[in-house]
Protein backbone atom coordinates (compact mmCIF):
# COMPACT_ATOMS: atom_id res chain seq x y z
CA UNK A 1 0.00 0.00 0.00
CA UNK A 2 1.49 3.36 -1.00
CA UNK A 3 1.25 6.57 1.04
CA UNK A 4 -1.73 7.94 -0.92
CA UNK A 5 -3.73 4.72 -0.46
CA UNK A 6 -2.89 4.64 3.24
CA UNK A 7 -3.86 8.31 3.66
CA UNK A 8 -7.12 7.72 1.78
CA UNK A 9 -7.87 4.66 3.92
CA UNK A 10 -7.23 6.64 7.13
CA UNK A 11 -9.44 9.50 5.93
CA UNK A 12 -12.25 7.06 5.14
CA UNK A 13 -11.95 5.46 8.59
CA UNK A 14 -12.01 8.89 10.25
CA UNK A 15 -15.11 9.94 8.29
CA UNK A 16 -16.92 6.70 9.17
CA UNK A 17 -16.01 7.14 12.85
CA UNK A 18 -17.25 10.76 12.80
CA UNK A 19 -20.51 9.75 11.13
CA UNK A 20 -21.13 7.09 13.77
CA UNK A 21 -20.43 9.65 16.51
CA UNK A 22 -22.87 12.12 14.96
CA UNK A 23 -25.53 9.45 14.60
CA UNK A 24 -25.10 8.32 18.19
CA UNK A 25 -24.77 4.78 19.41
CA UNK A 26 -27.98 3.77 17.68
CA UNK A 27 -26.81 4.81 14.22
CA UNK A 28 -29.52 4.68 11.57
CA UNK A 29 -31.43 1.95 13.39
CA UNK A 30 -35.21 2.17 13.38
CA UNK A 31 -35.50 0.40 16.73
CA UNK A 32 -38.24 2.20 18.66
CA UNK A 33 -36.26 1.77 21.90
CA UNK A 34 -33.18 3.59 20.63
CA UNK A 35 -32.16 6.66 22.67
CA UNK A 36 -32.82 10.26 21.64
CA UNK A 37 -29.13 11.09 21.55
CA UNK A 38 -28.89 13.40 18.55
CA UNK A 39 -28.57 17.16 18.37
CA UNK A 40 -31.29 18.82 20.46
CA UNK A 41 -33.06 20.47 17.49
CA UNK A 42 -33.31 17.27 15.43
CA UNK A 43 -35.75 14.38 15.35
CA UNK A 44 -33.07 12.21 16.94
CA UNK A 45 -32.72 14.67 19.86
CA UNK A 46 -35.11 16.46 22.21
CA UNK A 47 -37.27 17.73 19.35
CA UNK A 48 -37.92 14.16 18.26
CA UNK A 49 -39.48 13.24 21.61
CA UNK A 50 -42.62 15.29 20.93
CA UNK A 51 -45.70 13.12 20.56
CA UNK A 52 -47.80 13.71 17.48
CA UNK A 53 -51.21 14.73 18.79
CA UNK A 54 -54.43 15.75 17.09
CA UNK A 55 -53.56 14.78 13.52
CA UNK A 56 -55.25 12.28 11.27
CA UNK A 57 -53.49 9.93 8.86
CA UNK A 58 -54.56 12.27 6.03
CA UNK A 59 -52.99 15.20 7.89
CA UNK A 60 -49.75 13.22 8.09
CA UNK A 61 -49.84 12.51 4.35
CA UNK A 62 -50.46 16.21 3.69
CA UNK A 63 -47.42 17.06 5.84
CA UNK A 64 -45.28 14.56 3.93
CA UNK A 65 -46.44 16.00 0.59
CA UNK A 66 -45.71 19.55 1.78
CA UNK A 67 -42.26 18.46 2.99
CA UNK A 68 -41.61 16.73 -0.32
CA UNK A 69 -42.63 19.80 -2.30
CA UNK A 70 -40.68 22.18 -0.02
CA UNK A 71 -37.55 20.09 -0.59
CA UNK A 72 -38.07 20.44 -4.33
CA UNK A 73 -38.69 24.19 -3.81
CA UNK A 74 -42.23 24.01 -5.17
CA UNK A 75 -44.23 26.50 -3.13
CA UNK A 76 -47.98 26.63 -3.46
CA UNK A 77 -50.63 27.32 -0.84
CA UNK A 78 -52.70 24.42 -2.19
CA UNK A 79 -50.43 22.02 -4.07
CA UNK A 80 -51.94 19.56 -6.50
CA UNK A 81 -50.93 15.93 -6.86
CA UNK A 82 -49.39 16.64 -10.28
CA UNK A 83 -46.77 18.75 -8.47
CA UNK A 84 -45.53 15.63 -6.69
CA UNK A 85 -44.81 13.84 -9.95
CA UNK A 86 -42.98 16.82 -11.49
CA UNK A 87 -39.97 16.51 -9.16
CA UNK A 88 -36.58 15.50 -10.57
CA UNK A 89 -35.73 12.68 -8.15
CA UNK A 90 -32.02 12.23 -8.98
CA UNK A 91 -31.42 15.69 -7.46
CA UNK A 92 -33.63 15.14 -4.43
CA UNK A 93 -32.42 15.02 -0.81
CA UNK A 94 -34.51 12.48 1.15
CA UNK A 95 -33.15 13.62 4.54
CA UNK A 96 -34.22 17.20 3.79
CA UNK A 97 -37.66 15.89 2.84
CA UNK A 98 -38.03 14.13 6.20
CA UNK A 99 -36.92 17.26 8.08
CA UNK A 100 -39.30 19.44 6.08
CA UNK A 101 -42.17 16.99 6.63
CA UNK A 102 -41.60 17.01 10.40
CA UNK A 103 -41.61 20.83 10.39
CA UNK A 104 -44.98 20.63 8.61
CA UNK A 105 -46.23 18.24 11.32
CA UNK A 106 -45.13 20.73 13.99
CA UNK A 107 -46.90 23.54 12.12
CA UNK A 108 -50.12 21.53 11.90
CA UNK A 109 -49.86 20.74 15.63
CA UNK A 110 -49.27 24.44 16.41
CA UNK A 111 -45.86 23.88 18.07
CA UNK A 112 -43.52 25.05 15.28
CA UNK A 113 -40.67 25.71 15.80
CA UNK A 114 -40.35 23.10 18.51
CA UNK A 115 -36.97 24.30 19.75
CA UNK A 116 -35.88 26.17 22.86
CA UNK A 117 -35.72 29.97 22.51
CA UNK A 118 -32.35 31.53 21.72
CA UNK A 119 -30.52 33.08 24.64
Amino acid sequence: MNNNEELSNNINKTILFAMKEIQGASGWSMDRNRPYDGQIQTDSGERGKALIVGLTMRDMVDCMVRGYLATARIKRENPVWDDVFSIDLPHFDPMAMMQNAMCEVEKMMGIYPNVPPLI
